[in-house]
């Protein structure tokens, strides 16, 4: 089974994916060394991670198994009261061979960056566009739509004649029996 790893610098995050999990036995919050998962001089934290159903870890839950605990708050809850709780299904803090997902903190930078550990190239930066100031540029920078010509059908002016002469007959048929 692979496993994902999420490694978060505090500008850009990173993922990696790699055949076998050398992470097991590990707790939630604890660091180590990057030699592990191919990283020579980095340090890294584990913050969080989930399992191969995607229930995730808290580090509350002792153990490596999955269990059900009564929560009010922190990582998987959403309640929409105040003072609600809910029994859930989570993760324990340990990492075992079931966790498909781990999030990773760096600690320590090595020598060389992640984008050369990793391959990645690095993107070449766009030049920022300006932006529109008055109600006018906003207006004219809007892409107008084509205008497109409505043929519309006119109804043949006989059948109009045709029913006009109709009415007016029966009208004056009317005003005739009536004297």
């Amino acid at each position: 089974m692979e496993l994902r790893l999420t490694i978060n610098d505090k500008e850009k995050s990173y993922k990696k994916i790699m055949e076998t999990n050398p992470l097991v036995g590990k707790k939630l919050g604890q660091e180590f060394d990057g030699k592990l998962i191919e990283f020579e001089g980095y340090t890294f934290k584990i913050t969080g991670g989930s399992d191969k159903s995607g229930f995730p870890m808290r580090s509350d839950i002792q153990g490596d198994m999955r269990r059900k605990a009564l929560v009010g708050s922190g990582i998987g809850v959403h309640l929409k009261r105040k003072g609600m709780k809910i029994r859930k299904s989570f993760a324990g803090n340990t990492v075992n061979e079931n966790i498909s997902q781990i999030n990773l903190l760096i600690i320590k930078k090595g020598s060389k960056s992640i984008e050369n550990i990793l391959g990645i190239k690095p993107e070449e930066e766009k030049p920022a566009e300006k932006p529109l100031e008055s109600k006018q540029e906003i207006d004219n920078s809007k892409e107008k739509p084509q205008e497109k010509e409505i043929v519309k059908e006119e109804s043949k002016p006989e059948e109009k004649k045709e029913n006009v002469t109709k009415t007016e007959k029966k009208s004056s048929e009317e005003t005739k029996q009536k004297d």
